[in-house]
């Protein structure tokens, strides 16, 4: 029992669509007060000197603030045995794990969906001042009638001022953009819409577009899909603090193997994502206008698992 209120059922994982992590597991436990199973989230005080690690009180004052329906509901904070418990509505998997238990290529319409809920818990944050900084399928959960919901805000921030990326914070390489791969100290929101566009391609071929195994490598796979960046096509890029002049020079290469099945209008908005220049690349509040949405209907979520 977590508390006075919370009986376990087992722990997390896939069960509880949120998992285990560095700073936390998951367990799927019964609200007893109303017989509704939620996700809590057992926070590791153990890592931290002053006790409460920086990335759950991020979290919880993050969300707080962040009532929208695409992003996971926190429910309750409670503190028992001298731990801290974060209680989350359940939702039943991430979108890695939709993906790997659906055979053959997602449908069109399935993709749409689920970049569209992307896009519109994304803006939300956005238009409220926070950027994600984690965004990638294990921290998107996908419910059994197909809605998808922003999760694992640990590691979001306010994007004024601006600050010091934290790298030795991310999980994984694969979705973080080139501005802080090549050590950008200042960033914003377009850094989130770097990683929209990776997942929308890994939505599409049901592999990742850039799964480098170190910093230099994920450069180099960018380099040799979207072309050696330039000044001509990234204003600055050779300021950078760590841009090499002998990085080896690969031209740009069509985006259309990379995520098969797309339309062009997806195509399109994939390549607005995925821009060099971080003041050129699309927004979330664009995105959810670009033609690849037009006669979509937001209400409408993806099939059901």
């Amino acid at each position: 029992m977590i508390g006075n209120r919370y009986k376990k059922i087992e722990k997390g994982g896939s069960s509880a669509g949120i998992g285990s992590g560095t700073y936390g597991e998951v367990f799927k436990c019964e609200d007893t007060q109303t017989g509704t199973i939620v996700a809590v989230k057992r926070i590791r005080t153990d890592l931290e000197d002053e006790g409460i690690p920086s990335t759950a009180l991020r979290e919880i004052s993050v969300l707080r603030e962040l009532q929208h329906p695409n992003i996971v509901d926190l429910q309750d904070c409670v503190q028992s045995a001298g731990r801290l418990y974060l209680v989350f509505e359940f939702v039943d998997k991430d979108l890695k794990r939709y993906m790997e238990s659906h055979e053959g290529p997602l449908p069109s319409l399935t993709i749409k969906s689920f970049m569209h809920q992307l896009l519109s818990g994304l803006e939300f944050c956005h238009a409220r001042g926070v950027m994600h900084r984690d965004l990638k399928p294990q921290n998107l959960l996908v419910s059994r009638d197909g809605r998808l919901k922003l999760a694992d805000f640990g590691l979001a921030r306010a994007f004024c001022p601006p600050i010091r990326p934290l790298t030795h914070e991310v999980v994984t390489l694969w979705f973080r953009p080139p501005e802080i791969l090549l050590g950008s100290q200042t960033y914003a929101p377009p850094m989130d819409m770097w990683a929209v566009g990776t997942i929308l391609a890994e939505l599409a071929a049901k592999a990742p577009l850039f799964p480098g195994d170190s910093e230099i490598d994920e450069l180099y796979k960018i380099f040799m899909l979207l072309g050696t960046p330039s000044e001509a096509t990234w204003p600055g890029v050779t300021k950078l603090p760590d841009w090499n002049a002998i990085f080896p020079t690969w031209p740009r290469l069509s985006l259309r193997h990379a995520a098969p099945g797309l339309s062009d209008a997806g195509l399109d908005l994939l390549n607005k994502c995925l821009v060099y220049d971080p003041a050129a690349r699309v927004s979330a509040r664009r995105a959810l206008k670009h033609p690849y949405f037009d006669g979509f209907d937001p209400a409408t979520p993806a099939p059901p698992m």
